[in-house]
């Protein structure tokens, strides 16, 4: 097995972030065979700041596209057989590599491992609620209610990524949501069931923040999935089921809000794939 492992970080005005994630990258037990942190743009003193302390890192500067564009710029940029994804905010524990890497070789079926993770919110441990629990082996039907894998916490073999494509760069959020529906309708995954990494939240650039209602972008991704072609029968109805399902919240949200023209977009898209399941139904 290949076992060469490139990481890769997006990042946005978060040189402060950034250093402690860097710090627990080079603080593995396994090392990364490389490191590219991608600017996405950024306005403070990341670049000068991440010349002069971690020389080591491979630098890319983008003009601002947003993570899906930052996650796919370093993905090609880089020539590690796995790829392994952290967000600038988060931090790996020193084990993660090492373990996912032995996990990998002797279960070399797989290319795609997560592990479990701790979550910190406002510099407090806080406990995932049960909708959040991480499975492995064929995991659609848990990935389509949330997003079922961290990026942070993910490695993945790179022949995966040109399998199942990378990073949609039309989804301003969920786009990882909308990568693990491709990868898993397909592929088993592996699951590291210890917390390899941990998870920072509750700060205002947070994706989930700049956005109301981060069921539009899931809608958006269930409707690519139902038109790819790559769906069985079950999972076909398992996908219009929950689409139907985050349609009706978010029209009851968007009601409270007066939104009509998005009250009638959703409410087509309900109509159409009830009219659609009826008719499969009379077949």
């Amino acid at each position: 097995m290949n076992k060469s492992i490139a990481v890769i970080i997006p990042t946005h005005n978060r040189s402060r972030l950034l250093k402690r994630a860097l710090q627990s990258v080079l603080a593995q037990t396994r090392s990364a065979d490389e490191i590219v942190v991608v600017d996405d743009g950024s306005t403070d003193d990341t670049k000068q700041w991440l010349q002069t302390e971690f020389p080591q890192v491979r630098y890319i500067y983008q003009t601002q596209q947003g993570v899906s564009q930052a996650r796919n710029t370093g993905i090609a940029a880089s020539s590690g057989d796995w790829i392994a994804l952290l967000d600038s905010d988060d931090e790996w524990l020193p084990e993660k590599l090492e373990l996912q890497m032995k996990q990998l070789q002797k279960h070399p079926q797989h290319r795609l491992c997560h592990t479990d993770e701790i979550w910190i919110r406002r510099g407090v441990r806080v406990n995932a609620m049960a909708k959040h629990q991480k499975y492995g082996g064929d995991i659609y039907d848990k990935c389509l209610p949330l997003c079922a894998i961290s990026p942070s916490s993910t490695l993945l073999h790179r022949d995966l990524l040109e399998e199942a494509g990378t990073f949609d760069e039309d989804l301003p959020a969920c786009e990882d949501y909308d990568l693990w529906l491709r990868i898993c309708c397909r592929f088993p995954v592996l699951f590291i069931d210890k917390p390899l990494i941990k998870k920072y939240g509750g700060h205002q650039d947070q994706l989930s923040q700049k956005y109301w209602g981060m069921d539009r972008f899931r809608i958006q991704a269930l409707q690519k999935i139902l038109n790819s072609g790559l769906l069985n029968q079950q999972q076909r109805q398992w996908t219009i089921d929950m689409l139907l399902e985050k349609c009706r919240v978010y029209i009851l949200g968007a009601q409270k809000r007066g939104k009509t023209e998005e009250i009638l977009h959703y409410q087509n898209i309900v109509d159409s794939y009830q009219q659609h399941s009826a008719a499969v139904s009379a077949i």
